[in-house]
């Protein structure tokens, strides 16, 4: 099967339901302290739709007794292509950080089509690759070698992991760089190779945190025209930016988050109702105004 190719998806079903506000005042802070990490979430009642990819329910976060996510709930459609928005610190990447295993979370589930990624971690991550904003890797190693250490840990046949190789390190431009280090690629090339880690097992579903940030026009236009083609192919993308334009272009759902709250969510159409996104986006949110005077000593 080619590493692209997500043909073994069920087919795209379904769509999310019309945008609603959310503007339930923020619940109280939990105790302080970091909770046990041998405690299981909280169960959310809420049932899972089957034609959901990934689907979260009351997911809450506090750190230092803090809360930061605000039990956020939210059905990502299969086939879909969904953009997850919001300023810097709204809360996105914390709570795609819970729905893909990486962080747990205080209260509250994920599932990854259909399962739950908290009583079934294995079986959940198996369906699942990530791309996320920051997180360290095997950095001494060759593009190719961390292809293959990736390939081998998840249990995948030697020959197989060879011909997927070659084939997202083509895909990707990165063939050429045999020999180079990951430590010394560029941003655009570390994105991409560590696309191509999510991609190499062929999951049915990607959760990108920021895959475009700091890359080349070059290099985006290609993680773009291969993550179109995933979508087509029946995959389903969850996609975080704080960039509106990217979204919009892009995605065929979207959510707003802010102050770790789901503020809307729905078809693009649907959350923008006729405007632009960015507009949408401001007048759920606020802010963007400048005090008049307040840098008059900037125009001298």
């Amino acid at each position: 099967m080619h590493p692209l190719d997500p043909s073994s998806s069920p087919a795209p079903v379904g769509s999310a339901g019309a945008a609603t506000p959310r503007q339930q005042p923020f619940p109280a802070p939990g105790p302080a302290g970091a909770p046990d990490p041998a405690a299981a979430p909280v169960q959310a009642d809420a049932a899972i739709p089957p034609e959901s990819a990934l689907s979260l329910r009351a997911l809450r976060k506090s750190f230092d007794g803090t809360e930061v996510v605000h039990g956020i709930s939210l059905d990502v459609p299969r086939g879909s292509f969904y953009g997850i928005v919001g300023p810097n610190g709204a809360g996105k990447t914390t709570s795609l950080s819970m729905a893909t295993g990486l962080l747990r979370p205080d209260g509250g589930t994920a599932h990854i089509l259909g399962t739950d990624m908290w009583a079934q971690p294995q079986e959940a991550k198996a369906r699942l690759g990530v791309l996320a904003d920051g997180l360290r890797t095997f950095d001494r190693l060759t593009g190719r070698e961390l292809l293959t250490y990736v390939g081998l840990i998840r249990g995948m046949a030697a020959d197989v992991v060879e011909e997927r190789t070659n084939s997202l390190l083509s895909a990707l431009d990165l063939a050429g760089e045999d020999g180079k280090l990951v430590v010394d690629y560029s941003a655009g090339m570390t994105k991409k190779i560590l696309l191509a880690s999510a991609l190499l097992h062929a999951p049915r579903l990607l959760v990108l945190d920021e895959p475009l940030e700091a890359v080349d026009p070059v290099s985006a236009q290609v993680i773009r025209r291969i993550l179109t083609a995933y979508v087509d192919g029946g995959g389903t993308v969850v996609l975080s930016s704080h960039v509106m334009e990217l979204v919009e272009g892009l995605c065929s759902h979207v959510a707003i988050i802010a102050h770790g709250e789901l503020l809307a969510d729905g078809t693009l159409d649907e959350v923008r109702q006729g405007g632009s996104l960015v507009q949408t986006f401001i007048d759920l949110v606020g802010g963007g105004d400048v005090e008049e005077g307040s840098l008059s000593w900037l125009e001298s």
